[in-house]
C-alpha cells in the first residue's frame, strides 16, 4: 500500500498544526505521522545570534526545502527519517534529530508548503487553512510569548516587518493550489471529519 501524503498550508497561527494532529488522531488504526516544515529552517551557526534574529524567517529561502523534499520522499517509500529539531530560542538546529517511523499516512504542514512545486506535486491532498488575520495574530502572540519566551515588542515588530508582508506575497497566493480550503482552522470539526473520512476511504480502496 502506497503511503499517502497530505499537505496542510496556511498563515502563521491559522491552526495548521492543530488540524494536522487531529487528522492524524482520527486515522487510527492506520499509522499516521505528522511532519512540520518549521523543523527545516536552515541551520546557520556561521552567523551570530543577532544576525540570526535579524533574518527574514518568513521567506522561502529561510527553509532547507531540499532536505525536506528528500525526507518526504523517504517517508513516501516507507522509510524512517531523522527529522531536524529546531530551537526557536537560538535559531539553530539541535544536535539530536527526532525519529519519525514509516506510516500509512504522512501529514506535512507548513506556512510555505505550497510555494514549492516539488512539494505540491508530492501531496495527494492539499489543504489550505484560511483563518482571519486578527485571529492568526492573537494566536501567534500567545504562542511566541508562552511557548518560545519571546518579548512582546519583538513579536509585533517581526509581524509587521516580515510575517504580514511575506504572508501576502507568498502564502495567501498559494490558496489557489489547494484541493480543499478550511475556514476557522482547528475549530472546523466538520471539515476535519470530512478529511478523515476521505482518507479512510482512500486507504480502504488501496487495500483492495
Amino acid at each position: 500500500m502506497r503511503t499517502l501524503i497530505i499537505g496542510v498550508a496556511g498563515g502563521s497561527g491559522s491552526g495548521k498544526t492543530t488540524i494536522a494532529r487531529r487528522i492524524a488522531d482520527g486515522l487510527a488504526p492506520a499509522r499516521a505521522a505528522v511532519v512540520d516544515m518549521d523543523a527545516y529552517y536552515r541551520h546557520r551557526p556561521d552567523l551570530t545570534f543577532e544576525q540570526r534574529q535579524a533574518m527574514n524567517w518568513d521567506h522561502p529561502d529561510a527553509l532547507d526545502v531540499e532536505l525536506f523534499v528528500q525526507q518526504v520522499d523517504a517517508l513516501a517509500r516507507g522509510e524512517a527519517i531523522g527529522k531536524p529539531v529546531y530551537d526557536y530560542t537560538t535559531h539553530l538546529r539541535r544536535d539530536a534529530a527526532e525519529q519519525v517511523a514509516p506510516a500509512d499516512v504522512v501529514i506535512v504542514d507548513g506556512i510555505l508548503l505550497f510555494t514549492d512545486e516539488r512539494l505540491r506535486a508530492r501531496c495527494d491532498l492539499k489543504v489550505f487553512v484560511d483563518t482571519d488575520a486578527d485571529e492568526r495574530l492573537i494566536r501567534r502572540l500567545r504562542r511566541d510569548v508562552e511557548e518560545r519566551g519571546r518579548p512582546l515588542d519583538t513579536i509585533i515588530d517581526q509581524y509587521l516587518t516580515t510575517v504580514k508582508p511575506m504572508h501576502l506575497q507568498f502564502v495567501e497566493p498559494t490558496k489557489r493550489y489547494a484541493d480543499m480550503i478550511v475556514p476557522r482552522g482547528g475549530e472546523n470539526r466538520v471539515a476535519i471529519d470530512l478529511i478523515i473520512a476521505m482518507v479512510h476511504e482512500t486507504l480502504e480502496r488501496s487495500r483492495q
